[in-house]
């Protein structure tokens, strides 16, 4: 009789139990819709692959970066999501979303790398720390960063090259001393009284009270212009990673007068991030979009960023500023890290806050 029923139930347009496989496909659909509109909106997920923020960020962290913190930028392409497949001549009209504070001095900044040809959004994700403002003008003396005339120091856990000098040659570092104080890397030079290291500032000045060392002091690049004339930003300044500029950051509504001395410096930057054509003219003249300018008034604001691990980083002194068009967020916290050489994850990095 009970079957019956419900046969009758099920015959007249009762509800049916799904299958196993349509909860699973169901279940699976959600969590990527989810996924889509937190990542498209609220947050994305990063993986440090090079060393050039150690020792802040280490090769192998997985970060969570916040795109709300400066506003969220609607999507500039259509394409299959989380993939690099999209429609290649195809743009959407976009905007960036109001965010809750602005992009600060000392934020480490998750951005698409600006020299890449390819749409905004599809270019490579880099991380950087911002080290110039809009607006402000940077230079680097002898390694030490300068804006507006002001240094700005090493930070806890940024390091740089720094060299060595013993009293007696015949001394040697100890390996096992050098780790203890955090030293990445050290090598030996032609001078045996002399050996170079990767530090931060707090360990080389522990070394250097150290009552056999002589004195410790920032290792400089000397300037190789052969080299260095090819791989700086712009080129064929003499500038060196270790001595570079002045040069004043773009700030939008700003106007720059353009110059000989400077064309190089913002040509590129108006062409290739403000869309528009620039020219200068057999009589040194220089034009805009086919108008000829004297000086020119950026449209959004820029910023100089620099690596935590300033000897190892390719960043703006290599290739120029980040257009906040190009900003995608703040990396604000470490939610795994692994290390690649123990095959173990480092738990004790596991959920922590990035300065």
């Amino acid at each position: 009789m009970a079957s019956s029923t419900g046969d009758r139930k099920r015959a007249a347009g009762g509800p049916k139990r799904k299958s196993a496989i349509r909860e699973w496909t169901d279940a699976f659909v959600f969590i990527l819709v989810v996924m889509l509109i937190v990542r498209t909106l609220l947050f994305d997920l990063f993986r440090i692959p090079t060393p050039s923020m150690e020792k802040s960020l280490l090769v192998g962290d997985y970060l969570f970066v916040s795109k709300i913190h400066y506003g969220t930028r609607t999507p500039m392409t259509l394409g299959i999501p989380f993939t690099p497949v999209y429609i290649r001549d195809f743009r959407l009209p976009h905007t960036r979303f109001p965010g809750f504070t602005r992009v600060k001095r000392g934020d480490a900044i998750v951005f698409n790398f600006p020299p890449d040809d390819h749409p905004i959004d599809r270019k490579t994700h880099y991380i950087k720390r911002v080290v110039g403002m809009p607006g402000e003008t940077l230079e680097v003396i002898d390694k030490v960063v300068h804006t507006d005339g002001s240094a700005l120091p090493l930070q806890k856990n940024m390091q740089q090259y720094w060299d060595v000098h013993k009293n007696d040659p015949r001394m040697h570092l100890s390996g096992a001393a050098l780790r203890e104080l955090g030293v990445s890397e050290f090598q030996a030079m032609s001078d045996m009284s002399v050996v170079r290291i990767q530090a931060t500032s707090e360990a080389a000045e522990t070394i250097a009270g150290w009552s056999w060392i002589d004195r410790v002091e920032p290792a400089i690049v000397p300037e190789r212009a052969g080299y260095y004339n090819m791989v700086m930003y712009p080129p064929g300044r003499g500038y060196t990673p270790d001595n570079f500029g002045p040069v004043t950051i773009p700030a939008e509504g700003v106007p720059i007068t353009l110059t000989d001395e400077n064309w190089a410096i913002y040509a590129p930057a108006i062409s290739r991030y403000e869309g528009l054509s620039v020219r200068q003219t057999n009589d040194g003249a220089f034009e805009v979009d086919g108008k000829p300018v004297t000086s020119y008034t950026f449209r959004q604001d820029y910023y100089f960023v620099m690596g935590d691990n300033r000897d190892n980083s390719e960043d703006s002194r290599f290739w120029g500023f980040v257009p906040m068009d190009h900003v995608v967020g703040k990396a604000v916290l470490i939610y795994f890290s692994w290390d690649g050489d123990a095959m173990l994850p480092r738990f004790g990095r596991l959920f922590s806050f990035i300065d």
